[in-house]
């Protein structure tokens, strides 16, 4: 297998004019801001195999493990928490009571409780498990991507695919993970690749304000130190692709007609080959647009009531739906951001906040997605992996000055749970153990690095896989071995 290389166009008379010329089409620059996952000119395609997918379901603010997957009931009361665990459908695996329909599944998907890393910081944290790479990169700030980051995941996959169908390999919804202070957490960019690589964010949700209100929007909204909170004027809507109902697409066909002409007397004046992204990227915008499938995988109010009932009509019931279209259509991974930044954050009334605003809207969609899948025969090529920045310390504690004077519990990167369903997995598998107060792992410890290794291995990359930098040194995309025991 070849590695893949890429390069770094430089800006010419040509792209000016080009940009300038775009507006005839209708389209602004934020259109292809969108669409620069498009342009991989130099990507090395991977061999044609059948299509493979994953979901990564991202938790953002760190799943408490006693609270979800690794029930501890032996354990003191200040261990074990509020929850009780009951019995999956596989003999011998118990899970939080507040999941039961995920436990009546649990024949259709393994969860690893041994995943760790050395980081308690919510920024840190995000940028491991969204690269899939322990050690802090060079100049890492917390409080800003650089471009010294570690590629995402995302970011990876947008490199290594080509796109299918006028979709790029990868995308992120339903909306990039920033702080309510306004700082964009770093980890979720192509960093050292290059912004080009930067996978497609689709902000459906975009839901950011200074009330700092979190969850499945708009039902299960909440703060966590007050409770329910609905949002005002909360709209789930991705961007709408398709033509406006005033613009036919002949009339589209026709300016795309003069574009080329344009392209052509501009070609005899400017000889630079360095803008070939460029015009990709132009293209697929019109693709995009007169490709109503497209529009079709975004649109998720278009699915039967029936099947938006399913998921649930929130949130993160449309984006487990979104998705699952987007995969069908032919992306190659889908991250699902379950939640606005640092939502799984409970320091602070974790048990209410779970039972009442986190759990029965995750159980119901991961459920969901899961049966749907699999109805459509696509859950064998479609892994599903959910996880969080980190997991939750193993004691319960109520800090003094927080609002709610109800118990939480802190960060905790020494050890948390990963669900993982469909892809090969192995039902009814539990790989490693943590503790007996679930601090540490005492079986089988996985890294993030492994993690990551298991969604290349699902997506069919060969492990000798490598991208080429600027100055043409190679970076090897497997840093660790996909989970032994999954499949």
């Amino acid at each position: 297998m070849s590695s893949t290389s890429f390069t770094h166009p430089q800006p010419s008379r040509r792209v000016a004019m080009q940009v300038g010329a775009i507006g005839l089409l209708g389209l602004g620059t934020n259109h292809l801001t969108g669409l620069r996952a498009l342009a991989a000119e130099n990507a090395s395609p991977v061999p044609p195999t059948k299509p493979k997918g994953v979901i990564y379901i991202f938790l953002s603010g760190g799943l408490g493990q006693h609270d979800s997957f690794d029930p501890k009931p032996d354990a003191p009361e200040n261990i074990r928490g509020e929850f009780k665990p009951i019995a999956t459908r596989t003999p011998g695996i118990h899970i939080c009571e507040h999941l039961p329909m995920l436990a009546a599944r649990s024949n259709r998907w393994a969860v690893v409780r041994s995943l760790t890393h050395p980081y308690n910081d919510h920024s840190l944290g995000h940028h491991v498990m969204l690269t899939g790479r322990t050690p802090k990169p060079t100049g890492f700030d917390g409080n800003r991507p650089k471009a010294t980051d570690f590629p995402s995941i995302a970011s990876v996959v947008t490199g290594l695919f080509t796109p299918r169908n006028n979709l790029p390999p990868a995308a992120v919804l339903p909306e990039k993970l920033v702080h309510v202070t306004g700082r964009t957490i770093p980890g979720q960019f192509a960093g050292e690749m290059g912004p080009r690589f930067d996978p497609w964010f689709i902000e459906a949700s975009n839901y950011r304000d200074a009330t700092y209100v979190h969850g499945a929007f708009p039902e299960y909204g909440f703060q966590r130190a007050d409770g329910k909170t609905t949002p005002a004027n909360y709209r789930f809507e991705a961007p709408r692709l398709e033509l406006g109902h005033d613009v036919l697409a002949d009339r589209v066909e026709s300016r795309t007609r003069l574009l080329h002409a344009l392209d052509r007397q501009v070609r005899t004046l400017d000889g630079a080959g360095s803008v070939g992204a460029f015009d990709r990227s132009r293209q697929s915008a019109v693709s995009m647009l007169l490709d109503g499938r497209v529009h079709r995988a975004l649109d998720v109010h278009a699915a039967p009531a029936k099947v938006q009932e399913r998921y649930g009509r929130n949130s993160f019931g449309w984006s487990l739906l979104m998705a699952r279209q987007l995969i069908e259509a032919g992306v190659r991974l889908v991250q699902v951001n379950l939640g606005n930044d640092e939502s799984w954050d409970t320091h602070e009334a974790a048990f209410r906040n779970l039972k009442e605003f986190l759990f029965p809207p995750t159980d119901l969609a991961l459920s969901a997605l899961i049966d749907d899948l699999h109805d459509r025969g696509l859950l064998d090529d479609v892994l599903i992996v959910m996880a969080g920045e980190f997991g939750r310390t193993p004691r319960v504690f109520t800090e003094p000055s927080l609002k709610s004077k109800l118990p939480g519990r802190d960060h905790w990167g020494a050890v948390q749970s990963a669900f993982f369903a469909g892809g090969g997995v192995k039902g009814g598998t539990v790989v490693g153990s943590s503790d007996r107060i679930g601090a540490y792992p005492s079986v089988d410890p996985q890294t993030p690095e492994n993690m990551a290794a298991t969604i290349y291995q699902a997506l069919g990359l060969p492990k000798t896989i490598a991208w080429k930098d600027s100055l043409d040194r190679p970076h090897h995309v497997y840093h660790g071995e996909p989970i032994r025991g999954l499949s």
